[in-house]
């Protein structure tokens, strides 16, 4: 008899991310996890097969956590993952617009609904995720309290929606990598690639301007750029980037190697298949 395989994620069963994992991976087992820190410690220690982590989103951004977690966890980018994000309303049985006063959310989540929190005149209190909050407000059982979360989440904790899609843009899309702690990158030549990774520059003039050179006089498209401070320091800049292309492509290999030189530190974090979602954007 086999051991089912496993995919740990952060939050409570019925958040986006529980969804990501049995959209993504169906025969896995979904194991939630309180904090990033644990699903990557999961990870590290062999507990978990895989990890589906949200790092950016359409609306509100980057998630911070990640970026400074990823560069030193020793885990390996495998793949990525869209989702399309559609956020609800939901309190318990017999509540309803009028009688509700805040709304408990991740912070991710109460930024991606501001006009309906606005307009209603609600009290946002930020929670550890989207399904920690709908079973915290079922828990609680007071009409003037609701929850921000999906309508896995409502169905889970018995919450009754009473405002659907509530969402600011229609575009509200979250962007998941699968990370693995001996995952392999991507073969080459097999369809699209995105190649992820960090580096810091050499503190010489021009570094930045230099280092990037190398990507547009060989022709590669930089899909993200940014930047982020570590240890709390002002000049201590680490760079974090998706490139198009696999380090085997000789476009990229040459841009690889040209930031090496202007660079003092120079980690790929993955080679993995661009997601579908990724192409179509740019049809």
């Amino acid at each position: 008899m086999t051991t089912r395989r496993t995919i740990v994620f952060q939050g409570e069963p019925g958040a986006n991310s529980h969804i990501a994992c049995r959209e993504v991976y169906p025969d896995y087992e979904a194991v939630p996890c309180p904090t990033f820190e644990d699903a990557f410690a999961a990870l590290q220690n062999g507990e978990a097969d895989l990890g589906m982590i949200p790092i950016e989103n359409s609306v509100a951004g980057r998630v911070a956590d990640i970026h400074h977690l990823m560069p030193t966890s020793g885990l390996t980018i495998v793949g990525e993952f869209f989702l399309p994000l559609s956020h609800q309303l939901m309190a318990v049985k017999g509540a309803s617009l009028a009688t509700v006063k805040s709304v408990t959310s991740h912070v991710m989540a109460l930024g991606q609904c501001r006009n309906i929190i606005r307009k209603l005149g609600l009290k946002s209190v930020v929670g550890a995720d989207t399904a920690g909050a709908a079973r915290l407000v079922a828990e609680a059982g007071d009409p003037t309290q609701a929850a921000i979360a999906s309508r896995l989440a409502a169905e889970i904790y018995g919450l009754d929606i009473i405002a659907e899609n509530i969402e600011d843009e229609a575009h509200n899309t979250t962007r998941f990598i699968i990370l693995a702690k001996d995952g392999e990158w991507a073969a080459s030549g097999n369809g699209p690639t995105v190649t992820t990774f960090v580096f810091r520059v050499r503190n010489v003039p021009a570094a930045l301007y230099k280092a990037l050179g190398g990507f547009a006089t060989n022709g590669v498209n930089m899909a993200k750029l940014e930047s982020y401070q570590l240890d709390g320091e002002f000049f201590a800049t680490q760079f974090y980037a998706d490139v198009d292309g696999h380090p085997d492509d000789r476009s990229l290999k040459l841009a690889l190697e040209e930031l090496a030189f202007f660079s003092k530190e120079l980690r790929i974090l993955g080679v993995y298949p661009a997601h579908p979602y990724r192409i179509a954007l740019r049809a």
